[in-house]
């Protein structure tokens, strides 16, 4: 099911996305990715992260402990893709973001707007040192991607996903990633809000978001998201802001979506969701869902419903929201059969409706 309204949302994207096209245009890009021409210094984390990461996960611990035993598992995504929009004898494309080591098989969780059609992506550990890496796969309804890097097991210290439905509003967080090419930095600051709706990047929602005044600008995309005992609560994936910089709202997957979707990724390489095919709006009322659009050749349009259609159950069980069809409906698997009892003018109706697969754009 997609949604009609969704709130605007600046996609917090890889740093750069420049056609690089020759030096006198493209010098400042490639300054920011070749290690020879940067001025930024990039810091070297040697620290042992097997005593930093328990004393992090025994209490509530200081940043400095919590950067102590993460950072080395946090790397900078580097993206090369063919440009189409490239000038006549330009080349490609680089983009960049972040992402954190999920196994010690070497898979990386990112997010997937920050490898969207990508051609090649390396890695970069804390140590300055450079790997190629593959796309398992990615699912864009959740923004997240899972990459497999060729890199020493040394390497490979996996973080610890937390339980995102047991943050609380007003916990701190810690933030770790690649800020406009700034490899290793950490910001801090609390969770502002839980249960936000973000749009995804193929414009259907995700759910329970954690919101964070944390600093999130281009290039933390993909990076985690850690509670204050260092384990991973989310993904940061995007930003609100008219400015297109931090304005002190930003937004994660939660770590519950994340690991959900990783896992499945995983084993087959892609994720499918249950597709209604419809818009939904509340009704005055706060009772129902009313359907705003049912868009062509879709479950729903096969089915028999109809723009102005409110749906009062499912299953039997009532609807009280917009929101609760979405989630009870993206609950369930395609192929399975639903029934939605809904009102259609002074009638009562009940249709049987067998779920498909929401498209990937």
């Amino acid at each position: 099911m997609q949604l009609s309204k969704h709130p605007k949302i600046a996609l917090a994207t890889a740093l750069t996305s420049a056609a690089l096209i020759g030096a006198s245009t493209a010098a400042v890009v490639v300054a920011a990715f070749d290690d020879e021409s940067s001025t930024v210094a990039t810091p070297q984390v040697t620290v042992s992260q097997d005593d930093a990461r328990q004393t992090a996960q025994s209490s509530s611990s200081s940043v400095a402990e919590i950067y102590k035993a993460s950072a080395g598992s946090v790397v900078e995504i580097t993206v090369s893709s063919t440009a189409e929009t490239a000038p006549r004898g330009g080349g490609g494309q680089r983009s960049q973001g972040s992402g954190f080591v999920y196994d010690e098989e070497g898979h990386v969780i990112t997010n997937q707007h920050v490898v969207d059609d990508a051609d090649s992506v390396t890695v970069q550990f804390s140590n300055g040192k450079s790997y190629d890496a593959s796309v398992v796969g990615t699912d864009p309804s959740t923004d997240i991607a899972v990459l497999k890097v060729d890199a020493p097991k040394s390497l490979l210290e996996p973080l610890e996903l937390g339980d995102s439905s047991t943050v609380g509003v007003g916990d701190g967080v810690v933030a770790i990633g690649s800020p406009f090419g700034l490899e290793q930095t950490v910001t801090t600051g609390i969770v502002s809000a839980l249960h936000r709706q973000i749009t995804s990047p193929n414009n259907f929602a995700i759910d329970d978001a954690i919101q964070t005044d944390a600093a999130i600008n281009h290039g933390n995309s993909g990076g985690p998201l850690l509670d204050l005992a260092g384990d991973v609560i989310g993904v940061n994936s995007q930003i609100e802001s008219e400015s297109g910089g931090n304005d002190g709202i930003g937004f994660a997957v939660p770590s519950n979506t994340v690991e959900r979707i990783a896992d499945a990724l995983i084993d087959d390489g892609s994720v499918e969701h249950a597709y209604l095919g419809v818009t939904t709006e509340d009704t005055s009322d706060g009772e129902g869902a009313k359907i705003a659009e049912v868009r062509a050749e879709t479950p729903a349009a096969s089915a028999g419903l109809k723009d102005g259609d409110i749906v009062t159950k499912l299953d039997g069980t009532a609807v009280s929201s917009a929101d609760e069809l979405r989630r009870r409906i993206d609950a369930k698997s395609p192929g399975d059969s639903v029934e939605l009892t809904l009102k259609r003018g002074g009638d009562t109706k009940t249709l049987d409706v067998k779920l498909g697969s929401r498209p990937t754009s």
